[in-house]
C-alpha cells in the first residue's frame, strides 16, 4: 500500500469523550451518568432533555478536553501508522462553547503524542475543507459545503454500528487496520 495522509479524529478516536463526561459527571454529581444506551453520535441525544444543561457543562468545563482519557491502544497506533511511512494528521473539530475546547485539544496532543505531533494537528468545524486520503471519525455521517477528498473510515463505537457501509476500524482489533501499516 502507498504512502497515505491519514486524517484522525480526536475525539472518540484518540481521546475517549465518553469515558470523560461518565468520570466528570460522577465525580461532579455523585451519581453515574443518567444513560442506559448509546444509539446517536451526540451523547445529548440520548439523555432525557433535563440532563441536557448539566451535560454541556460537563464538557464545556475548564480542563474536560484536556483531561480525557486516550483511547485503549489509539495512541500506539496513531505513532504506528505515522512509522509506516503514512503522513498523519489529527483532525479535530471544536465545541460551540469552544472557550476551553481549543487549547486543550492541543494540551492534550502535546501530553499524549508528544510536542512534534502539534504540527499536526487540523483544527476544522468542516471536515470536507480538509484534504486526505483517509479519514478516521467515529462520527456516522459527515457532511459540510464540499465533497469530500478523503475515504470515511469509521472508528467502531455503539452509537455508529448501524453505519454498515463504511470501512469499520477498532484500535484493539488490529486486524481491522493492518492494512495501513503494510506499505
Amino acid at each position: 500500500m502507498a504512502s497515505k495522509l491519514i486524517l484522525l479524529d480526536q475525539d472518540g478516536v484518540l481521546a475517549d469523550f465518553e469515558q470523560g463526561v461518565r468520570q466528570l459527571w460522577q465525580q461532579t454529581y455523585q451519581q453515574p451518568l443518567p444513560l442506559k444506551e448509546r444509539r446517536h453520535f451526540y451523547l445529548r441525544d440520548d439523555m432525557a432533555p433535563e440532563f441536557h444543561r448539566q451535560l454541556a457543562q460537563i464538557y464545556s468545563s475548564k480542563g474536560f478536553f484536556a483531561s480525557l482519557p486516550p483511547m485503549q491502544h489509539g495512541i500506539s497506533a496513531a505513532k504506528r501508522l505515522l512509522e509506516a511511512g503514512h503522513d498523519v494528521r489529527i483532525c479535530t473539530s471544536p465545541i460551540q462553547d469552544y472557550h476551553y475546547c481549543v487549547s486543550e485539544k492541543f494540551d492534550w496532543v502535546c501530553e499524549h503524542l508528544g510536542e512534534d505531533w502539534m504540527q499536526r494537528i487540523i483544527l476544522a468545524k468542516d471536515k470536507t475543507w480538509v484534504r486526505g486520503d483517509i479519514l478516521i471519525d467515529d462520527k456516522p455521517q459527515i457532511s459540510g459545503s464540499l465533497v469530500p477528498q478523503w475515504q470515511h473510515w469509521i472508528y467502531d463505537q455503539p452509537y455508529n454500528r448501524h453505519q454498515t457501509e463504511l470501512y469499520r476500524i477498532n484500535w484493539e482489533q488490529p486486524e481491522t487496520w493492518s492494512e495501513l501499516l503494510n506499505n
